[in-house]
C-alpha cells in the first residue's frame, strides 16, 4: 500500500537566516529563503535550558539506520534522541490494508493497519524517556515525510503529555482534493482520517508544531506549451551536425532531460496537492508540507530523502548544513 507521498535555488550552498511565525510567510528580497514578520522566542536566561530528547520516526520505506546520521548530529548539539525500530520490510505489513473494504472506498483508518508503526513510537518513546533528567521530562518529536504524520496519529491515540514540540520535515499533511480528474488519494482515505480527527496544529509553550517545508525543484504539468522540449527538436537530431552544433545541442540535451524531470516530478506533485506546477522537496509539495496553526518554514534547496541525498550537492532534511537551521526548535 502507498501512503502519502508520490512521489536549485541559489541559496542551496548559502542559507540565509530568516524569521517565522505562525501567519502566512513572505518572501524575502534579499534571497529565495521564507521569512515573516516576528522571530522566534529566545531565552534570557543565563543558565544553560534542559535539552529535551528527541525521537525521531523515520518515513515512508525508509528504515532506522538512514536516520543514524542524523542523530549523530543532534548528538553534537547535545540533543540525545531515540529512532523508531523500522525496517524497509516492515513497510510490507500495509499491504494489510489490502484486504479492508474502507482501502477500496478511500475510506481507511490508521488502526489497525498502523498499529506495528505506532507500537514503534511507543518503544522509542520510552527509550527516550531514560535519556530525560530523572525521566519525567517532556520530548520532542521530529517526524520525516510520512513519520510526521504518523506521530500525529500517535499523539491523538496516545496523547500528547510527554511531548511539547512536533518537528515535522517534508511530511504531507494535507490530503489532495476531492474530485480532481486523474488524481488519486494514495493514503487511501488516512489523510482525510488525520485531517478531521487528529488534533489541530498549535504553536503554544505546551506543546509547539513546527513544519519544516523544502524547496529543491519545481514541479511542471505533463502538457506543457511553453515546454523548450518539441517535435521540431527531435527532427533535427538526424541531421549532420558540426561541432559546434553538438554542443548546442547538448545544452538542448540537458534543458529537455530538466523539462521530463520536472514533468516527472509534478505528476508525483498532483496526487499529494492537486497541482503539478508548483514547488516541493523533489517528493512533498512546500503547500502540504505546512499546517494551519503551526510555525510554518521553508528552506530553499533541500531535497526530501536521506536516500539519494548528498550533504554538498543534494543536501536534505538532516544534512548538516540543513540541521544548522532548524536545530534552534529543538533547544528553546
Amino acid at each position: 500500500m502507498t501512503m502519502s507521498v508520490a512521489w536549485l535555488s541559489p541559496c542551496t550552498t548559502n542559507i540565509s537566516p530568516y524569521k517565522f511565525s505562525t501567519t502566512t510567510p513572505r518572501r524575502c528580497s534579499c534571497c529565495s529563503a521564507i521569512s515573516s514578520q516576528a522571530d522566534l522566542p529566545t531565552s534570557t536566561s543565563t543558565t544553560s535550558p534542559t535539552i529535551r530528547p528527541a525521537v525521531i520516526l523515520p518515513g515512508l520505506g525508509n528504515n532506522t539506520t538512514d536516520y543514524e546520521k542524523l542523530a549523530l548530529i543532534l548528538k553534537d548539539y547535545g540533543v540525545p534522541s531515540a529512532i523508531a525500530k523500522v525496517s524497509r520490510i516492515d513497510w510490507l505489513r500495509n499491504v494489510a490494508g489490502l484486504f479492508e473494504s474502507n482501502y477500496w472506498r478511500g475510506t481507511l483508518r490508521p488502526r489497525p493497519v498502523l498499529d506495528w508503526y505506532l507500537k514503534r513510537i511507543d518503544e522509542a518513546v520510552s527509550e527516550a524517556k531514560e535519556l530525560t533528567q530523572g525521566g519525567n521530562g517532556t520530548l520532542s518529536f521530529i517526524g520525516h515525510s510520512a513519520g510526521g504524520w504518523l506521530a500525529r496519529v500517535y499523539l491523538q491515540e496516545f496523547g500528547s503529555s510527554d511531548i511539547s514540540l512536533l518537528l515535522t520535515l517534508g511530511t504531507p499533511h494535507l490530503p489532495p482534493p476531492k474530485g480532481l480528474p486523474g488524481v488519486i488519494d494514495q493514503t487511501r482515505g488516512l489523510l482525510y482520517h488525520v485531517e478531521e480527527n487528529c488534533a489541530k496544529a498549535v504553536y503554544s509553550p505546551e506543546l509547539r508544531y513546527v513544519c519544516i517545508a523544502g524547496r529543491y525543484i519545481q514541479g511542471s504539468r505533463f502538457l506543457d506549451s511553453s515546454s523548450t522540449y518539441s517535435s521540431e527538436s527531435v527532427a533535427s537530431v538526424d541531421q549532420p551536425m558540426s561541432e559546434v552544433a553538438a554542443a548546442s545541442n547538448t545544452n538542448a540535451e540537458t534543458q529537455t532531460a530538466s523539462t521530463f524531470r520536472a514533468r516527472f516530478v509534478g505528476q508525483g506533485y498532483k496526487q499529494v496537492c492537486g497541482q503539478a506546477d508548483v514547488w516541493g522537496d523533489g517528493v512533498v509539495p512546500e503547500v502540504s508540507a505546512h499546517l494551519k496553526g503551526a510555525l510554518n518554514v521553508t528552506l530553499d534547496g533541500v531535497y526530501h530523502s536521506p536516500v539519494g541525498s548528498d550533504d554538498a550537492t543534494r543536501p536534505w532534511y538532516g544534512s548538516p548544513a540543513v540541521v544548522e537551521q532548524w536545530i534552534r526548535h529543538l533547544l528553546v
